[in-house]
């Protein structure tokens, strides 16, 4: 997989490779190929593909809205944040969701005088890349490829925050050590004034053994170095993982309806929910996104009102619809694409590129076409774009500007 010359190329080595694997493996792969999907774009084929739930505890009583009410996620967390020299922030690697809580907080926990950033998916490859101004794929990760990855790193760029790498090739107990000391390394021992902005995975923002077994959590020995307690904030716990109604996510969506992130506060305290009160301060429950049309019409069926109307016309183009919550809240505008840029070579991504920066930069935003006849968005900026399309190979199949105008 490693050897694999782009992020398409992997994808599809994956598709190939998973039916011959043991069931171990398979699970292993099916990660990997969210991942993928994720990093080309295809970001509710991702959350539909590899469906993760955690194991919440089993005396986990929900909160009602007789006792809780709905507050503004990036709100609430400025304000907590407001006296903590650490701020932690999860994502689930395969759901882009996760990361837009973190580039809306930058520039808030930037007002409030934050100003280093550690991302787990940052490398120790690329020391020009704040000067820079902008990933490449030496940068870090696979994780960087997505552009919204990128768009995090662009904008902790932008506004001044010193870029801190922390992750390590460890595993187990050694690596939750490892990044904690490389956090303090690098950080806090150089800065013991420092306020620090970390954005994790999963459990490794959690103060207390658990969802790890026994190991301590990379926040959990950050705390025992440093003396200071992070504020921990969770988005895994409660995701959206698919379309069933009746579990724990979608039963909290309904009862706290919300079009933005929100934490849920205590009506008499004012203090947030937590899940997990012994491991982290605040769940976050991101607004329901997810649609099959991101499949296209074909993919489950072609319907017309709602109604199954037979075949499909082999002629007509096939929409794959993207997720709302990619405009930004209005700050980037949708592009129309289709597969007439691939020039005939199906699979292809097409990559918007900001003016100057080369193939290998993270691109603004990304879409990969897997079907003949399809159509897309992009989510853009106003401004200027290289559009480029490639095949498996990264071999350019078409490249032209476009601009993208105000609204």
């Amino acid at each position: 997989m490693e050897r694999a010359p782009t992020t398409l190329a992997r994808y599809q080595y994956l598709i190939r490779k998973e039916p011959s694997l043991s069931p171990r493996d398979q699970l292993l792969a099916l990660q990997f190929m969210a991942f993928s999907q994720n990093e080309l774009g295809l970001y509710d084929q991702a959350v539909f593909g590899f469906p993760l739930k955690n194991t919440l505890p089993e005396d986990l009583k929900l909160p009602t809205p007789a006792e809780w009410r709905s507050a503004d996620a990036v709100d609430t967390i400025t304000a907590l944040a407001a006296q903590r020299r650490i701020v932690m922030v999860n994502e689930a690697h395969h759901d882009g969701h996760t990361r837009l809580l973190t580039l809306e907080l930058l520039p808030r926990l930037r007002a409030l005088g934050f100003t280093y950033f550690a991302a787990e998916a940052l490398g120790n490859n690329d020391p020009n890349l704040a000067r820079r101004g902008y990933p490449e794929r030496k940068s870090g990760t696979e994780y960087l490829r997505d552009p919204m990855y990128g768009a995090i790193l662009r904008e902790a760029i932008r506004l001044g925050f010193t870029l801190v790498p922390y992750d390590n090739a460890l595993t187990g107990q050694a690596r939750e050590t490892a990044q904690a000391e490389a956090l303090y390394r690098r950080v806090f021992a150089k800065d013991p004034n420092a306020r620090l902005f970390v954005h994790a995975g999963y459990a490794h923002i959690d103060k207390a053994p658990g969802r790890l077994g026994e190991w301590h959590p990379m926040a959990m020995e950050l705390e025992r170095l440093t003396g200071l307690v992070p504020l921990s904030i969770d988005q895994t716990d409660f995701l959206e993982t698919g379309l069933n109604a009746s579990d724990t996510y979608h039963r909290l969506a309904r009862a706290f309806p919300s079009d933005k992130a929100e934490i849920l506060l205590n009506r008499r305290t004012g203090q947030p929910w937590s899940a997990r009160p012994a491991a982290y301060d605040a769940d976050v429950i991101l607004p329901p996104t997810l649609s099959l049309d991101a499949f296209g019409k074909y993919k489950y069926g072609y319907r017309i009102n709602g109604q199954q109307a037979g075949l499909p016309n082999v002629l007509e183009r096939n929409e794959m619809q993207r997720a709302g919550w990619l405009s930004l809240d209005g700050k980037r505008r949708p592009y129309p694409i289709d597969t007439g840029l691939c020039r005939g070579s199906i699979p292809c991504v097409v990559d918007a590129y900001y003016p100057g920066e080369p193939n290998d930069a993270i691109a603004a935003d990304r879409y990969a076409f897997m079907g003949p006849r399809e159509t897309s968005k992009l989510y853009l900026r106003p401004g200027a774009y290289r559009l480029r399309a490639s095949d498996s190979d990264g071999h350019t199949l078409s490249e032209s500007t476009i601009r993208i105008a105000p609204p």
